[in-house]
């Protein structure tokens, strides 16, 4: 089966060819992302893989179905992107990587947490500039904080597991709470009112879009320390800044951005802010920013790889791995 695989990263490259050559697979990788203009790039491949912030709108979908397209991997997580209802009306086979690594997204959310909370960011700038002066790095400790979990799944799980170890208090969210779990799940509005810090690891769906906004943060207690490890529309932004320059939010951690898909994945270090928003975010030193690299582990990239090739194969030997399957 010869895929068109957009987005390709070149530390990926290696695991994802590894991965097709073991199922047989004919990978032709491409930099560009999947969009209206790049969709000619997949002509005489039979499948498509797209990464996160790849167009998969309703016009991109039927020009995909025009060359003859019918399968689509996702090689992550979540299906936002996709336009579903055109998906089925064009019987395109799509399937996603449900689970990777949940530790890596977990750890690297901790790791957000305790940068922020001992301000070692701040601190490592100074060393480097020769100034060992502690003013402005009194941090505060993790052990006995309340920390509200929202959504847990696998890698919210992984989160609990981590807070615990710490001697934290864990409150968690979800609307399907998983049985026999050691975790408190509570409401929404008590994990508003009552966490210290509040880590955020649910899928965006309309129900999450803007989970976090004025009113909810309103909620919230003042200095609250905000984590987003998991799709970048689930904060208002707008909001959060305002938050941030109220100190309702006392530090803000994340590795996603709801305006993402023109920024991340590119060095745009030569270039000047477009994003007026995103440059806002930068201007406070208690806002932390990584670019979508939670996932970003090697024993994660194994697994995104080998899923996503067994997805393929299963696409071209007429047997679909249900569990995996989106449409």
């Amino acid at each position: 089966m010869r895929v068109t695989v957009y987005s390709t990263k070149s530390f990926e490259r290696p695991f994802l060819a590894e991965a097709a050559a073991r199922l047989n697979l004919e990978p032709v990788f491409v930099e560009f992302p999947l969009e209206p203009s790049t969709v000619s790039l997949a002509r005489g491949s039979e499948a498509i893989c797209a990464f996160v912030n790849d167009d998969l709108s309703a016009p991109v979908l039927h020009l995909l179905a025009e060359l003859g397209v019918r399968n689509i991997a996702l090689r992550c997580a979540g299906f936002n992107s996709v336009h579903l209802e055109t998906a089925r009306e064009l019987n395109f086979s799509i399937a996603r990587v449900p689970a990777y690594s949940p530790e890596a997204v977990a750890e690297h959310a901790f790791a957000l947490l305790l940068t922020l909370s001992r301000k070692t960011h701040r601190a490592y700038n100074r060393v480097r500039e020769m100034n060992f002066s502690l003013n402005g790095l009194v941090g505060f400790n993790l052990h006995r904080r309340t920390v509200g979990v929202v959504g847990c799944g696998k890698i919210g799980l992984a989160f609990c597991r981590i807070a615990a170890g710490f001697g934290m208090k864990v409150l968690a969210y979800d609307p399907f709470p998983p049985k026999d779990s050691p975790w408190e799940f509570v409401s929404l509005e008590r994990i508003w009112a009552e966490a210290d810090i509040i880590s955020l690891h649910c899928p965006l769906t309309p129900d999450t879009h803007h989970l976090v906004n004025q009113a909810t943060l309103e909620g919230m207690k003042p200095g609250v320390v905000l984590l987003n490890t998991s799709r970048g529309a689930v904060i208002d932004t707008p909001a959060a800044i305002e938050a941030l320059q109220s100190h309702k939010i006392g530090a803000l951690g994340l590795d996603v951005y709801e305006e993402e898909s023109g920024l991340f994945f590119r060095d745009l270090s030569g270039s000047l802010p477009t994003d007026e928003t995103f440059a806002r975010l930068l201007t406070f030193p208690n806002v932390l920013i990584t670019g979508h690299q939670a996932f970003l582990t090697t024993e994660a990239l194994e697994a995104i790889a080998e899923t996503t090739a067994q997805n393929l194969a299963a696409f071209r030997d007429g047997n679909p791995i249900e569990a995996n399957r989106v449409a």
